[in-house]
């Protein structure tokens, strides 16, 4: 765990030390990387939701009481 501290801690270094232009361009790869992990988590969850429902396992209800039993 303290090498990987270590890294981090080298790398955060490194990126503080580039210029401007290369930390913008870092930020925007950084943010289309978060933005397409989000996305594939996103469709899994689908799918995973979507299995649930064919096989009879998603259940749905507007009662709070059943809800909060469903919990």
């Amino acid at each position: 765990m303290r090498t990987l501290a270590f890294r981090f801690n080298d790398i955060v270094d490194k990126i503080y030390s580039l210029p401007l232009e290369e930390k913008v361009e870092l930020k925007n790869l950084l943010e289309n990387n978060i933005a397409e992990s989000r996305r594939n988590e996103i469709a899994a969850n689908y799918s995973e939701a979507r299995a649930h429902e064919n096989t009879g396992k998603l259940k749905f209800s507007s009662d709070i009481n059943e809800l909060k039993n469903m919990l």
